[in-house]
Formats: C-alpha cells, structure tokens, sequence
C-alpha cells in the first residue's frame, strides 16, 4: 500500500493540538522490524486521553493514536513473523511515542507482537483490547494472590466501562459472586446480564476514606484509582488483595497504612504496557477460554475508522459503555 490513511495527532508552536485523517505513505513511517496491515483496533480510555488532549499521553509530534491493533504481517524481518501471519499488539508505547494503531498501516517492532490467539478472531481480540487483557492480568494476580471464589466476593469499579466489563464477564463465569460498582444506573441490567450479582452506588465509594471500614469483599479489581481505591482497600477483608489498574478518578491514593499492617491486604498494581511477552501470552490464552464471547458480543460495538475521534471523545467524557472496536478497514 503505497498511500493510506491514518488519524494523526500534531501540535504548533504555541502548543495547540490538533486531531485530522491524513494520508501517509510508508516513508511516514516509524522504525520497525514488521509491517503490518491494520484490520482492527479501539478505542481505549487512553486512547481518549490522547486525541483530546486531556492528558499528556502522547510524547512526540506527529503521532498515529492507537494502542491496539489486529492485522496481517505485510513483511518482516523478523524471524518470528512472516507475511501473511495474523497478529496482534496492546501497549508498549504504541500511540504514545511510536506511530500507533489507528492507521492502515503499522511498522513496530516484532518483540511487541504476538500471534493471534487460537480460538479468537482479530475483531473479538479488539473487541477485548488492552481493556479485556488487562482485565485477565489482575484477574490472574488475584489469583497468584491466593484468592478463589469460596474467599468472598469480588468488587469491580468502573463496571460500565471497558476493564470493567470485561471483569465482571471473566469472574462471574469462574464463580465469582461479582458486585459492581457504577455511577450509571441505567446500566443495571447490562451488568447483570454480563454476571454482576450485586450493584453499588460509585459515590459510595468517592469520597474521602476511613482508614478502616467495614470489610465487604475479598478483593476487588480497581480501574479509578484516588479515594475510590482508598476506600476500596478500607472494606476489604483480612488478607484479601486488590489489583488496581487504571486512574479515572486521579493518580492520587489518599489512604493509610491501616489496611496493609492490620488486615494484611495486598495492593496488586497491574501494568499491561510493558508486560513480558510470556505473560501477554498466558492471558490471552486464559482470555479465549474463560471470557464467554456471547458476553464479549454484548458489550462491544464497532464503528467505522473516520468515527473514532468522536468515539475517542466520548470515552472521556464517560459516555462509552463496554467495548469500542474501530474498523479500520472501513474507510
């Protein structure tokens, strides 16, 4: 593909973003070992981050948005990837300081892809995303964390959303008795038929934590971070762990000690950018067996590559509910 298209994010001299469809040739390009034709990617809250602006994501000028893709190797010089090969990519910087996914044309390094997974195809791997994987990341140090479901239940923050989601679908079909923490009613009956057997109010959980709370759950997956993990932490029960992986509410954590040196409780952080190859490799296997894909359906929608800068907005603005799927082949 000699010319393609590609969103990209650049700024002028006084410092003001700009976000525009583009068309690009290889030349454009980032240094990369493998090229890849982009069939599929999403829409991520750091994705969201990046083309509003609202959050200094993006590291260098121009830059392609995108943090996940699924495509076809175009070429290679990697010995691991040959053209033709289904692929797949979440992180490593991607749409941050490398040219990302929201192209239809990728170059990257291969040591950041990995093959796609048995038993999925590359829309239902987008319709995961780094969202669904990071979801199977804290599930498994939860479970590395000793926790089962005969321990207690499971909170999960942030339900409506894309980590959130994909969550309470893992858990709730390992056995988990899931509560759900959301500030939409409205999407009550979406998280009960993805599993959630309990909904709370987020507000219950947004201001400002005790150092010690009443313990009502075994552990908890945390995608909002600041007094919502504080209070989180303060009603977990003794030795319970909580995998805290996103920053929705802010970076802050205003809590104490209390909950670690007198309940034992474990603070798991999750990091899915620069994981190591052989455990994106073991949660997306777990993903294609323990995510039921009836459920993935329900909670993803795809649109078409020149929507994604709205989708992008809307996301931030917290008007996204699960997942987003940007086909980008649909120009």
């Amino acid at each position: 593909m000699d010319q393609f298209n590609a969103i990209v994010i650049d700024r002028d001299e006084e410092k003001n973003q700009s976000v525009a469809i583009r068309s690009l040739t290889q030349d454009d390009l980032m240094e990369g070992d493998v090229t890849v034709k982009v069939a599929y990617s999403t829409v991520n809250y750091k994705d969201g981050l990046a083309i509003t602006g609202k959050s200094p994501v993006v590291r260098r000028w121009p830059m392609v948005p995108g943090i996940d893709m699924a495509g076809t190797v175009l070429s290679s010089q990697n010995p691991d990837f040959e053209p033709g090969q289904e692929v797949i990519l979440n992180g490593w910087g991607v749409g941050e300081t490398h040219m990302g996914a929201y192209s239809q044309v990728a170059r990257v390094k291969g040591d950041w892809l990995i093959h796609k997974p048995q038993g999925l195809s590359g829309k239902q791997c987008m319709g995961i995303g780094t969202a669904g994987y990071t979801s199977m990341l804290c599930v498994l140090a939860l479970e590395k964390a000793g926790l089962t479901p005969q321990k207690g239940p499971i909170l999960v923050t942030g339900a409506a959303g894309g980590v959130g989601s994909v969550a309470i679908s893992i858990l709730s079909k390992l056995g988990y008795h899931v509560i759900a923490s959301t500030g939409r009613n409205s999407e009550a009956d979406y998280l009960k038929n993805l599993g959630a057997a309990e909904l709370i109010d987020r507000e219950d959980l947004s201001g400002p934590a005790r150092p010690l709370n009443k313990e009502r759950w075994a552990g908890a997956v945390d995608a909002v971070g600041s007094h919502t993990l504080a209070n989180v932490l303060s009603m977990t029960q003794y030795g319970g762990a909580v995998a805290a992986c996103g920053l929705a509410q802010g970076m802050d954590l205003p809590s104490s000690v209390a909950p670690f040196i007198l309940r034992g409780v474990s603070l798991l952080g999750i990091d899915s950018v620069m994981a190591p190859k052989e455990l994106r490799m073991q949660a997306w296997e777990r993903l294609a067996q323990d995510l039921d894909m009836a459920k993935l359906e329900t909670l993803t929608k795809t649109v078409a590559f020149k929507d994604a800068i709205q989708a992008a907005s809307d996301i931030v603005g917290g008007k996204v509910r699960g997942r987003v799927i940007v086909d980008i082949s649909d120009q």
